[in-house]
């Protein structure tokens, strides 16, 4: 049996990583390709904010998956404690005494792999492979492989795609809204949903994901209602890039009718109030603001933008008025009385809001409905000029 082990911190598991994996499965034909995410590195001490162990898999699980032979490995979360590779391979050793083993490393790793602990054991134990991002780094790299050999190593050179991804600058941009085309959308999306390493999301990927859960004859609508909510911010210091998020969300479970609002009521712990749970419209705020928060990791304060624009309530935060005023007065909404609105907004917001309101209100009065009770409260709280 030919076994290539492939190991490291994977914090993140990105494009780098899965074109190594890919290099061995095509380069080696290995029958397992066993992807094991080390517990504590031995080289190097994780930041205090750096996923558990535990997660790092998960990811790993998203990031390998595809990989001809690729599984990933519990081995050392198992072990627990320092993550030393002579130690996996001898445990390796005696699950599989007759298996060829091959150790996958990166061109940086194979510059220091003489230096780890126990190397004349992982030598004797297992052939080594390192991925070159290049011709020229394979040229370099001949003459480290060289003197490995006159150590006793079996070393090989292959070759992956050239992919500037290092975790450090990885972890850096994903706080900066940036990195997303070095992962693997599954896994991008489990980093935001976990909120993993200070991540905000990418613009085009959040608009992308949200427009897809949307009708397209919603799209204008909600692309208007992110420009306004980004204008608005500006001009009444709300953050425009929380808003910019709201207003990419805020409609996002829209589609659902009754049925499917109910289930992800079910879903997402909500419980509805008695006129909630008849009215697909008012409960698409709610479920919206639960998938942005479970599925896309947005923030507390986007996510009660999103919970509230649709019946405004008492005591409305910055924010929500912004994604409240946006969702109303976007660009492509037609209706009398809304040039007074926009207008109002830039000038007064609180004034601009009671206005909003009590428009909304009467429309659904004059349909012969009751206006939610949130709506009502709203109403007297700013009249009572608490805005």
């Amino acid at each position: 049996m030919n076994i290539v082990i492939y190991g490291g911190s994977f914090n993140p598991p990105h494009r780098g990583h899965r074109a190594a994996a890919l290099a061995a499965s095509r380069e080696l034909g290995p029958d397992r390709l066993l992807i094991i995410p080390d517990c504590l590195p031995p080289h190097k001490e994780l930041s205090a904010d750096a996923p558990t162990p535990e997660q790092r898999l998960e990811l790993c699980r998203l990031a390998f998956d595809g990989v001809p032979g690729a599984e990933v490995s519990d081995l050392e979360l198992r072990r627990g404690g320092r993550s030393y590779t002579a130690d996996t391979l001898k445990a390796l050793r005696l699950q599989w005494p007759e298996a060829r083993l091959t150790l996958l490393v990166g061109a940086d790793m194979l510059r220091t792999i003489d230096t780890w602990r126990s190397a004349e054991e992982i030598f004797r134990t297992a052939a080594i492979a390192a991925v070159c991002r290049d011709v020229g780094e394979t040229e370099k790299l001949e003459e480290k492989a060289a003197a490995l050999r006159r150590k006793g190593a079996e070393v090989r050179l292959l070759s992956a795609p050239a992919l500037p991804a290092s975790s450090t600058g990885l972890r850096e941009a994903l706080r900066e809204r940036s990195g997303v085309g070095l992962l693997e959308d599954a896994v991008y999306a489990c980093i935001l949903k976990q909120r993993l390493y200070g991540v905000r999301p990418n613009f085009p990927w959040l608009r992308e994901k949200g427009e897809a859960m949307l009708k397209p004859t919603r799209i204008p609508h909600v692309r208007g209602c992110e420009q306004e909510a980004r204008r608005l911010a500006l001009r009444w210091g709300a953050d425009p890039e929380k808003a910019a998020e709201a207003a990419i969300l805020h409609d996002c479970t829209k589609r659902e009718e009754l049925t499917g609002q109910l289930r992800l009521c079910e879903k997402y712990g909500i419980i509805p109030d008695v006129a909630e749970g008849g009215s697909a419209k008012l409960l698409h705020a709610k479920t919206g603001a639960a998938v942005a928060e479970a599925e896309f990791g947005l923030c507390s304060e986007a996510v009660s933008a999103i919970r509230w624009h649709t019946t405004g309530r008492a005591g409305m935060s910055l924010l929500e008025k912004v994604i409240y005023m946006a969702d109303y007065m976007e660009p492509t909404r037609d209706f009398p009385g809304v040039e007074l609105l926009r207008e109002a907004a830039y000038e007064d917001l609180d004034r601009a809001m009671l206005l909003g309101l009590e428009m909304s209100r009467d429309e659904i009065l004059s349909r012969g409905e009751t206006p939610h009770v949130n709506t009502l409260d709203a109403i007297d709280w700013l009249k009572r000029g608490n805005g």
